[in-house]
């Protein structure tokens, strides 16, 4: 039961990375693909209708983590405290500067708000995956099962290392290309004409810097954090995630030449989706894995609920995860199709 609660909080986060992740990316390319007002409207609407639902994957994940695994969501919970304040801060922003943009009709104003929202979507692309690299490479974590972090101490990753070091900026920069292009796409599908084709652009020149960092956090990673290696190693079928991840990332430059915008979107899924899990296969059965003492690592088994517990919950999660996922489906399928560059948006 802890392995399978384990899966489906993995699969909800990547749920929540690809979904929001796109809005994130539009929030970070806003400014730069949209030449006026009616442009930067377009982009909004493209996000307009499922940007606050796309959000509350991260709620529901953030959910069942609390229940599945406590043990995890306190120490986390309390050694990330500041970075999740910051990234808390950073949503409230967005969401903020969405609905707030249109109230007044003033030039000062929509440029303002324009530039909270580019600024929050481009904070929290790095924030996220400082915090994926975080989790990737480790916390000091104590015998009592809490650690602390400060900001940053000698920017090397190690027992002493603080939230930011190389690896952890390393990914962050990563998470911010990877999501700009994923934005890029996004508005690219829901749009035409010069944005469209300014939005793949962007796609394609963040395609060739994402290149090498690809590469150097495949080989890094397994450097930094040996367990990895170990897990797939022991499950040499986890290789399937990588491929798919690989596979992903070279049908969005190929998609995008032939101009198949949905196509080369749901690449770019994919290609989250691929890392997100290798990720998953790479630590398990760590949630959170020491940096310092292994035999204190955070594990599906010391941290989760009661089987009895998980097997009751499995009960309530099961159709509640059916309506979330029916609800997703149909506002998508109901706000298909193009929004035009005219379009009051929000």
């Amino acid at each position: 039961m802890p392995t399978l609660w384990f899966c489906l909080v993995a699969v909800m986060l990547a749920g929540y990375v690809i979904l929001d992740g796109f809005d994130i990316g539009a929030g970070i390319i806003h400014l730069f693909v949209a030449k006026n007002d009616a442009e930067r409207r377009a982009v909004l609407a493209s996000i307009g209708p499922v940007w606050d639902g796309n959000e509350v994957w991260l709620l529901a994940a953030g959910g069942t983590l609390y229940f599945a695994f406590p043990g995890l969501y306190a120490s986390s919970f309390s050694g990330f405290y500041l970075a999740l304040m910051i990234v808390l801060w950073l949503l409230i922003l967005r969401g903020i500067a969405i609905e707030f943009r249109s109230h007044l009709s003033s030039e000062l104003w929509h440029t303002f708000w324009d530039v909270i929202f580019a600024g929050a979507s481009l904070l929290l692309a790095i924030f996220y995956g400082t915090a994926l690299g975080n989790v990737v490479r480790g916390v000091p974590i104590e015998a009592d099962g809490y650690f602390f972090l400060a900001l940053w101490t000698n920017l090397q990753p190690g027992p002493d290392a603080g939230i930011i070091d190389w690896y952890t900026v390393l990914i962050g920069v990563t998470a911010l290309v990877a999501l700009t292009i994923h934005g890029a796409l996004w508005v690219a599908l829901k749009t035409d004409g010069d944005l469209q084709a300014r939005s793949q652009a962007v796609a394609r020149r963040f395609w060739f810097i994402m290149l090498p960092l690809v590469l150097a956090i495949s080989v890094t990673s397994f450097q930094v954090q040996p367990l990895l290696l170990r897990s797939f190693e022991t499950y040499p079928w986890g290789a399937i995630f990588p491929a798919l991840s690989a596979s992903g990332f070279i049908g969005v430059l190929l998609f995008l030449k032939r101009r198949r915008e949905l196509a080369a979107f749901l690449s770019s899924c994919t290609f989250i989706l691929g890392l997100l899990c290798s990720a998953a296969m790479g630590l398990y059965p760590n949630l959170l894995p020491s940096n310092g003492d292994a035999a204190r690592s955070l594990t599906v088994a010391s941290v989760s609920t009661a089987s009895y517990g998980l097997r009751i919950g499995l009960f309530w999660f099961v159709p509640a995860f059916a309506l979330a996922l029916a609800y997703s489906v149909f506002v998508y399928r109901h706000f298909a199709g193009k929004v035009g560059v005219e379009s009051p948006g929000r």
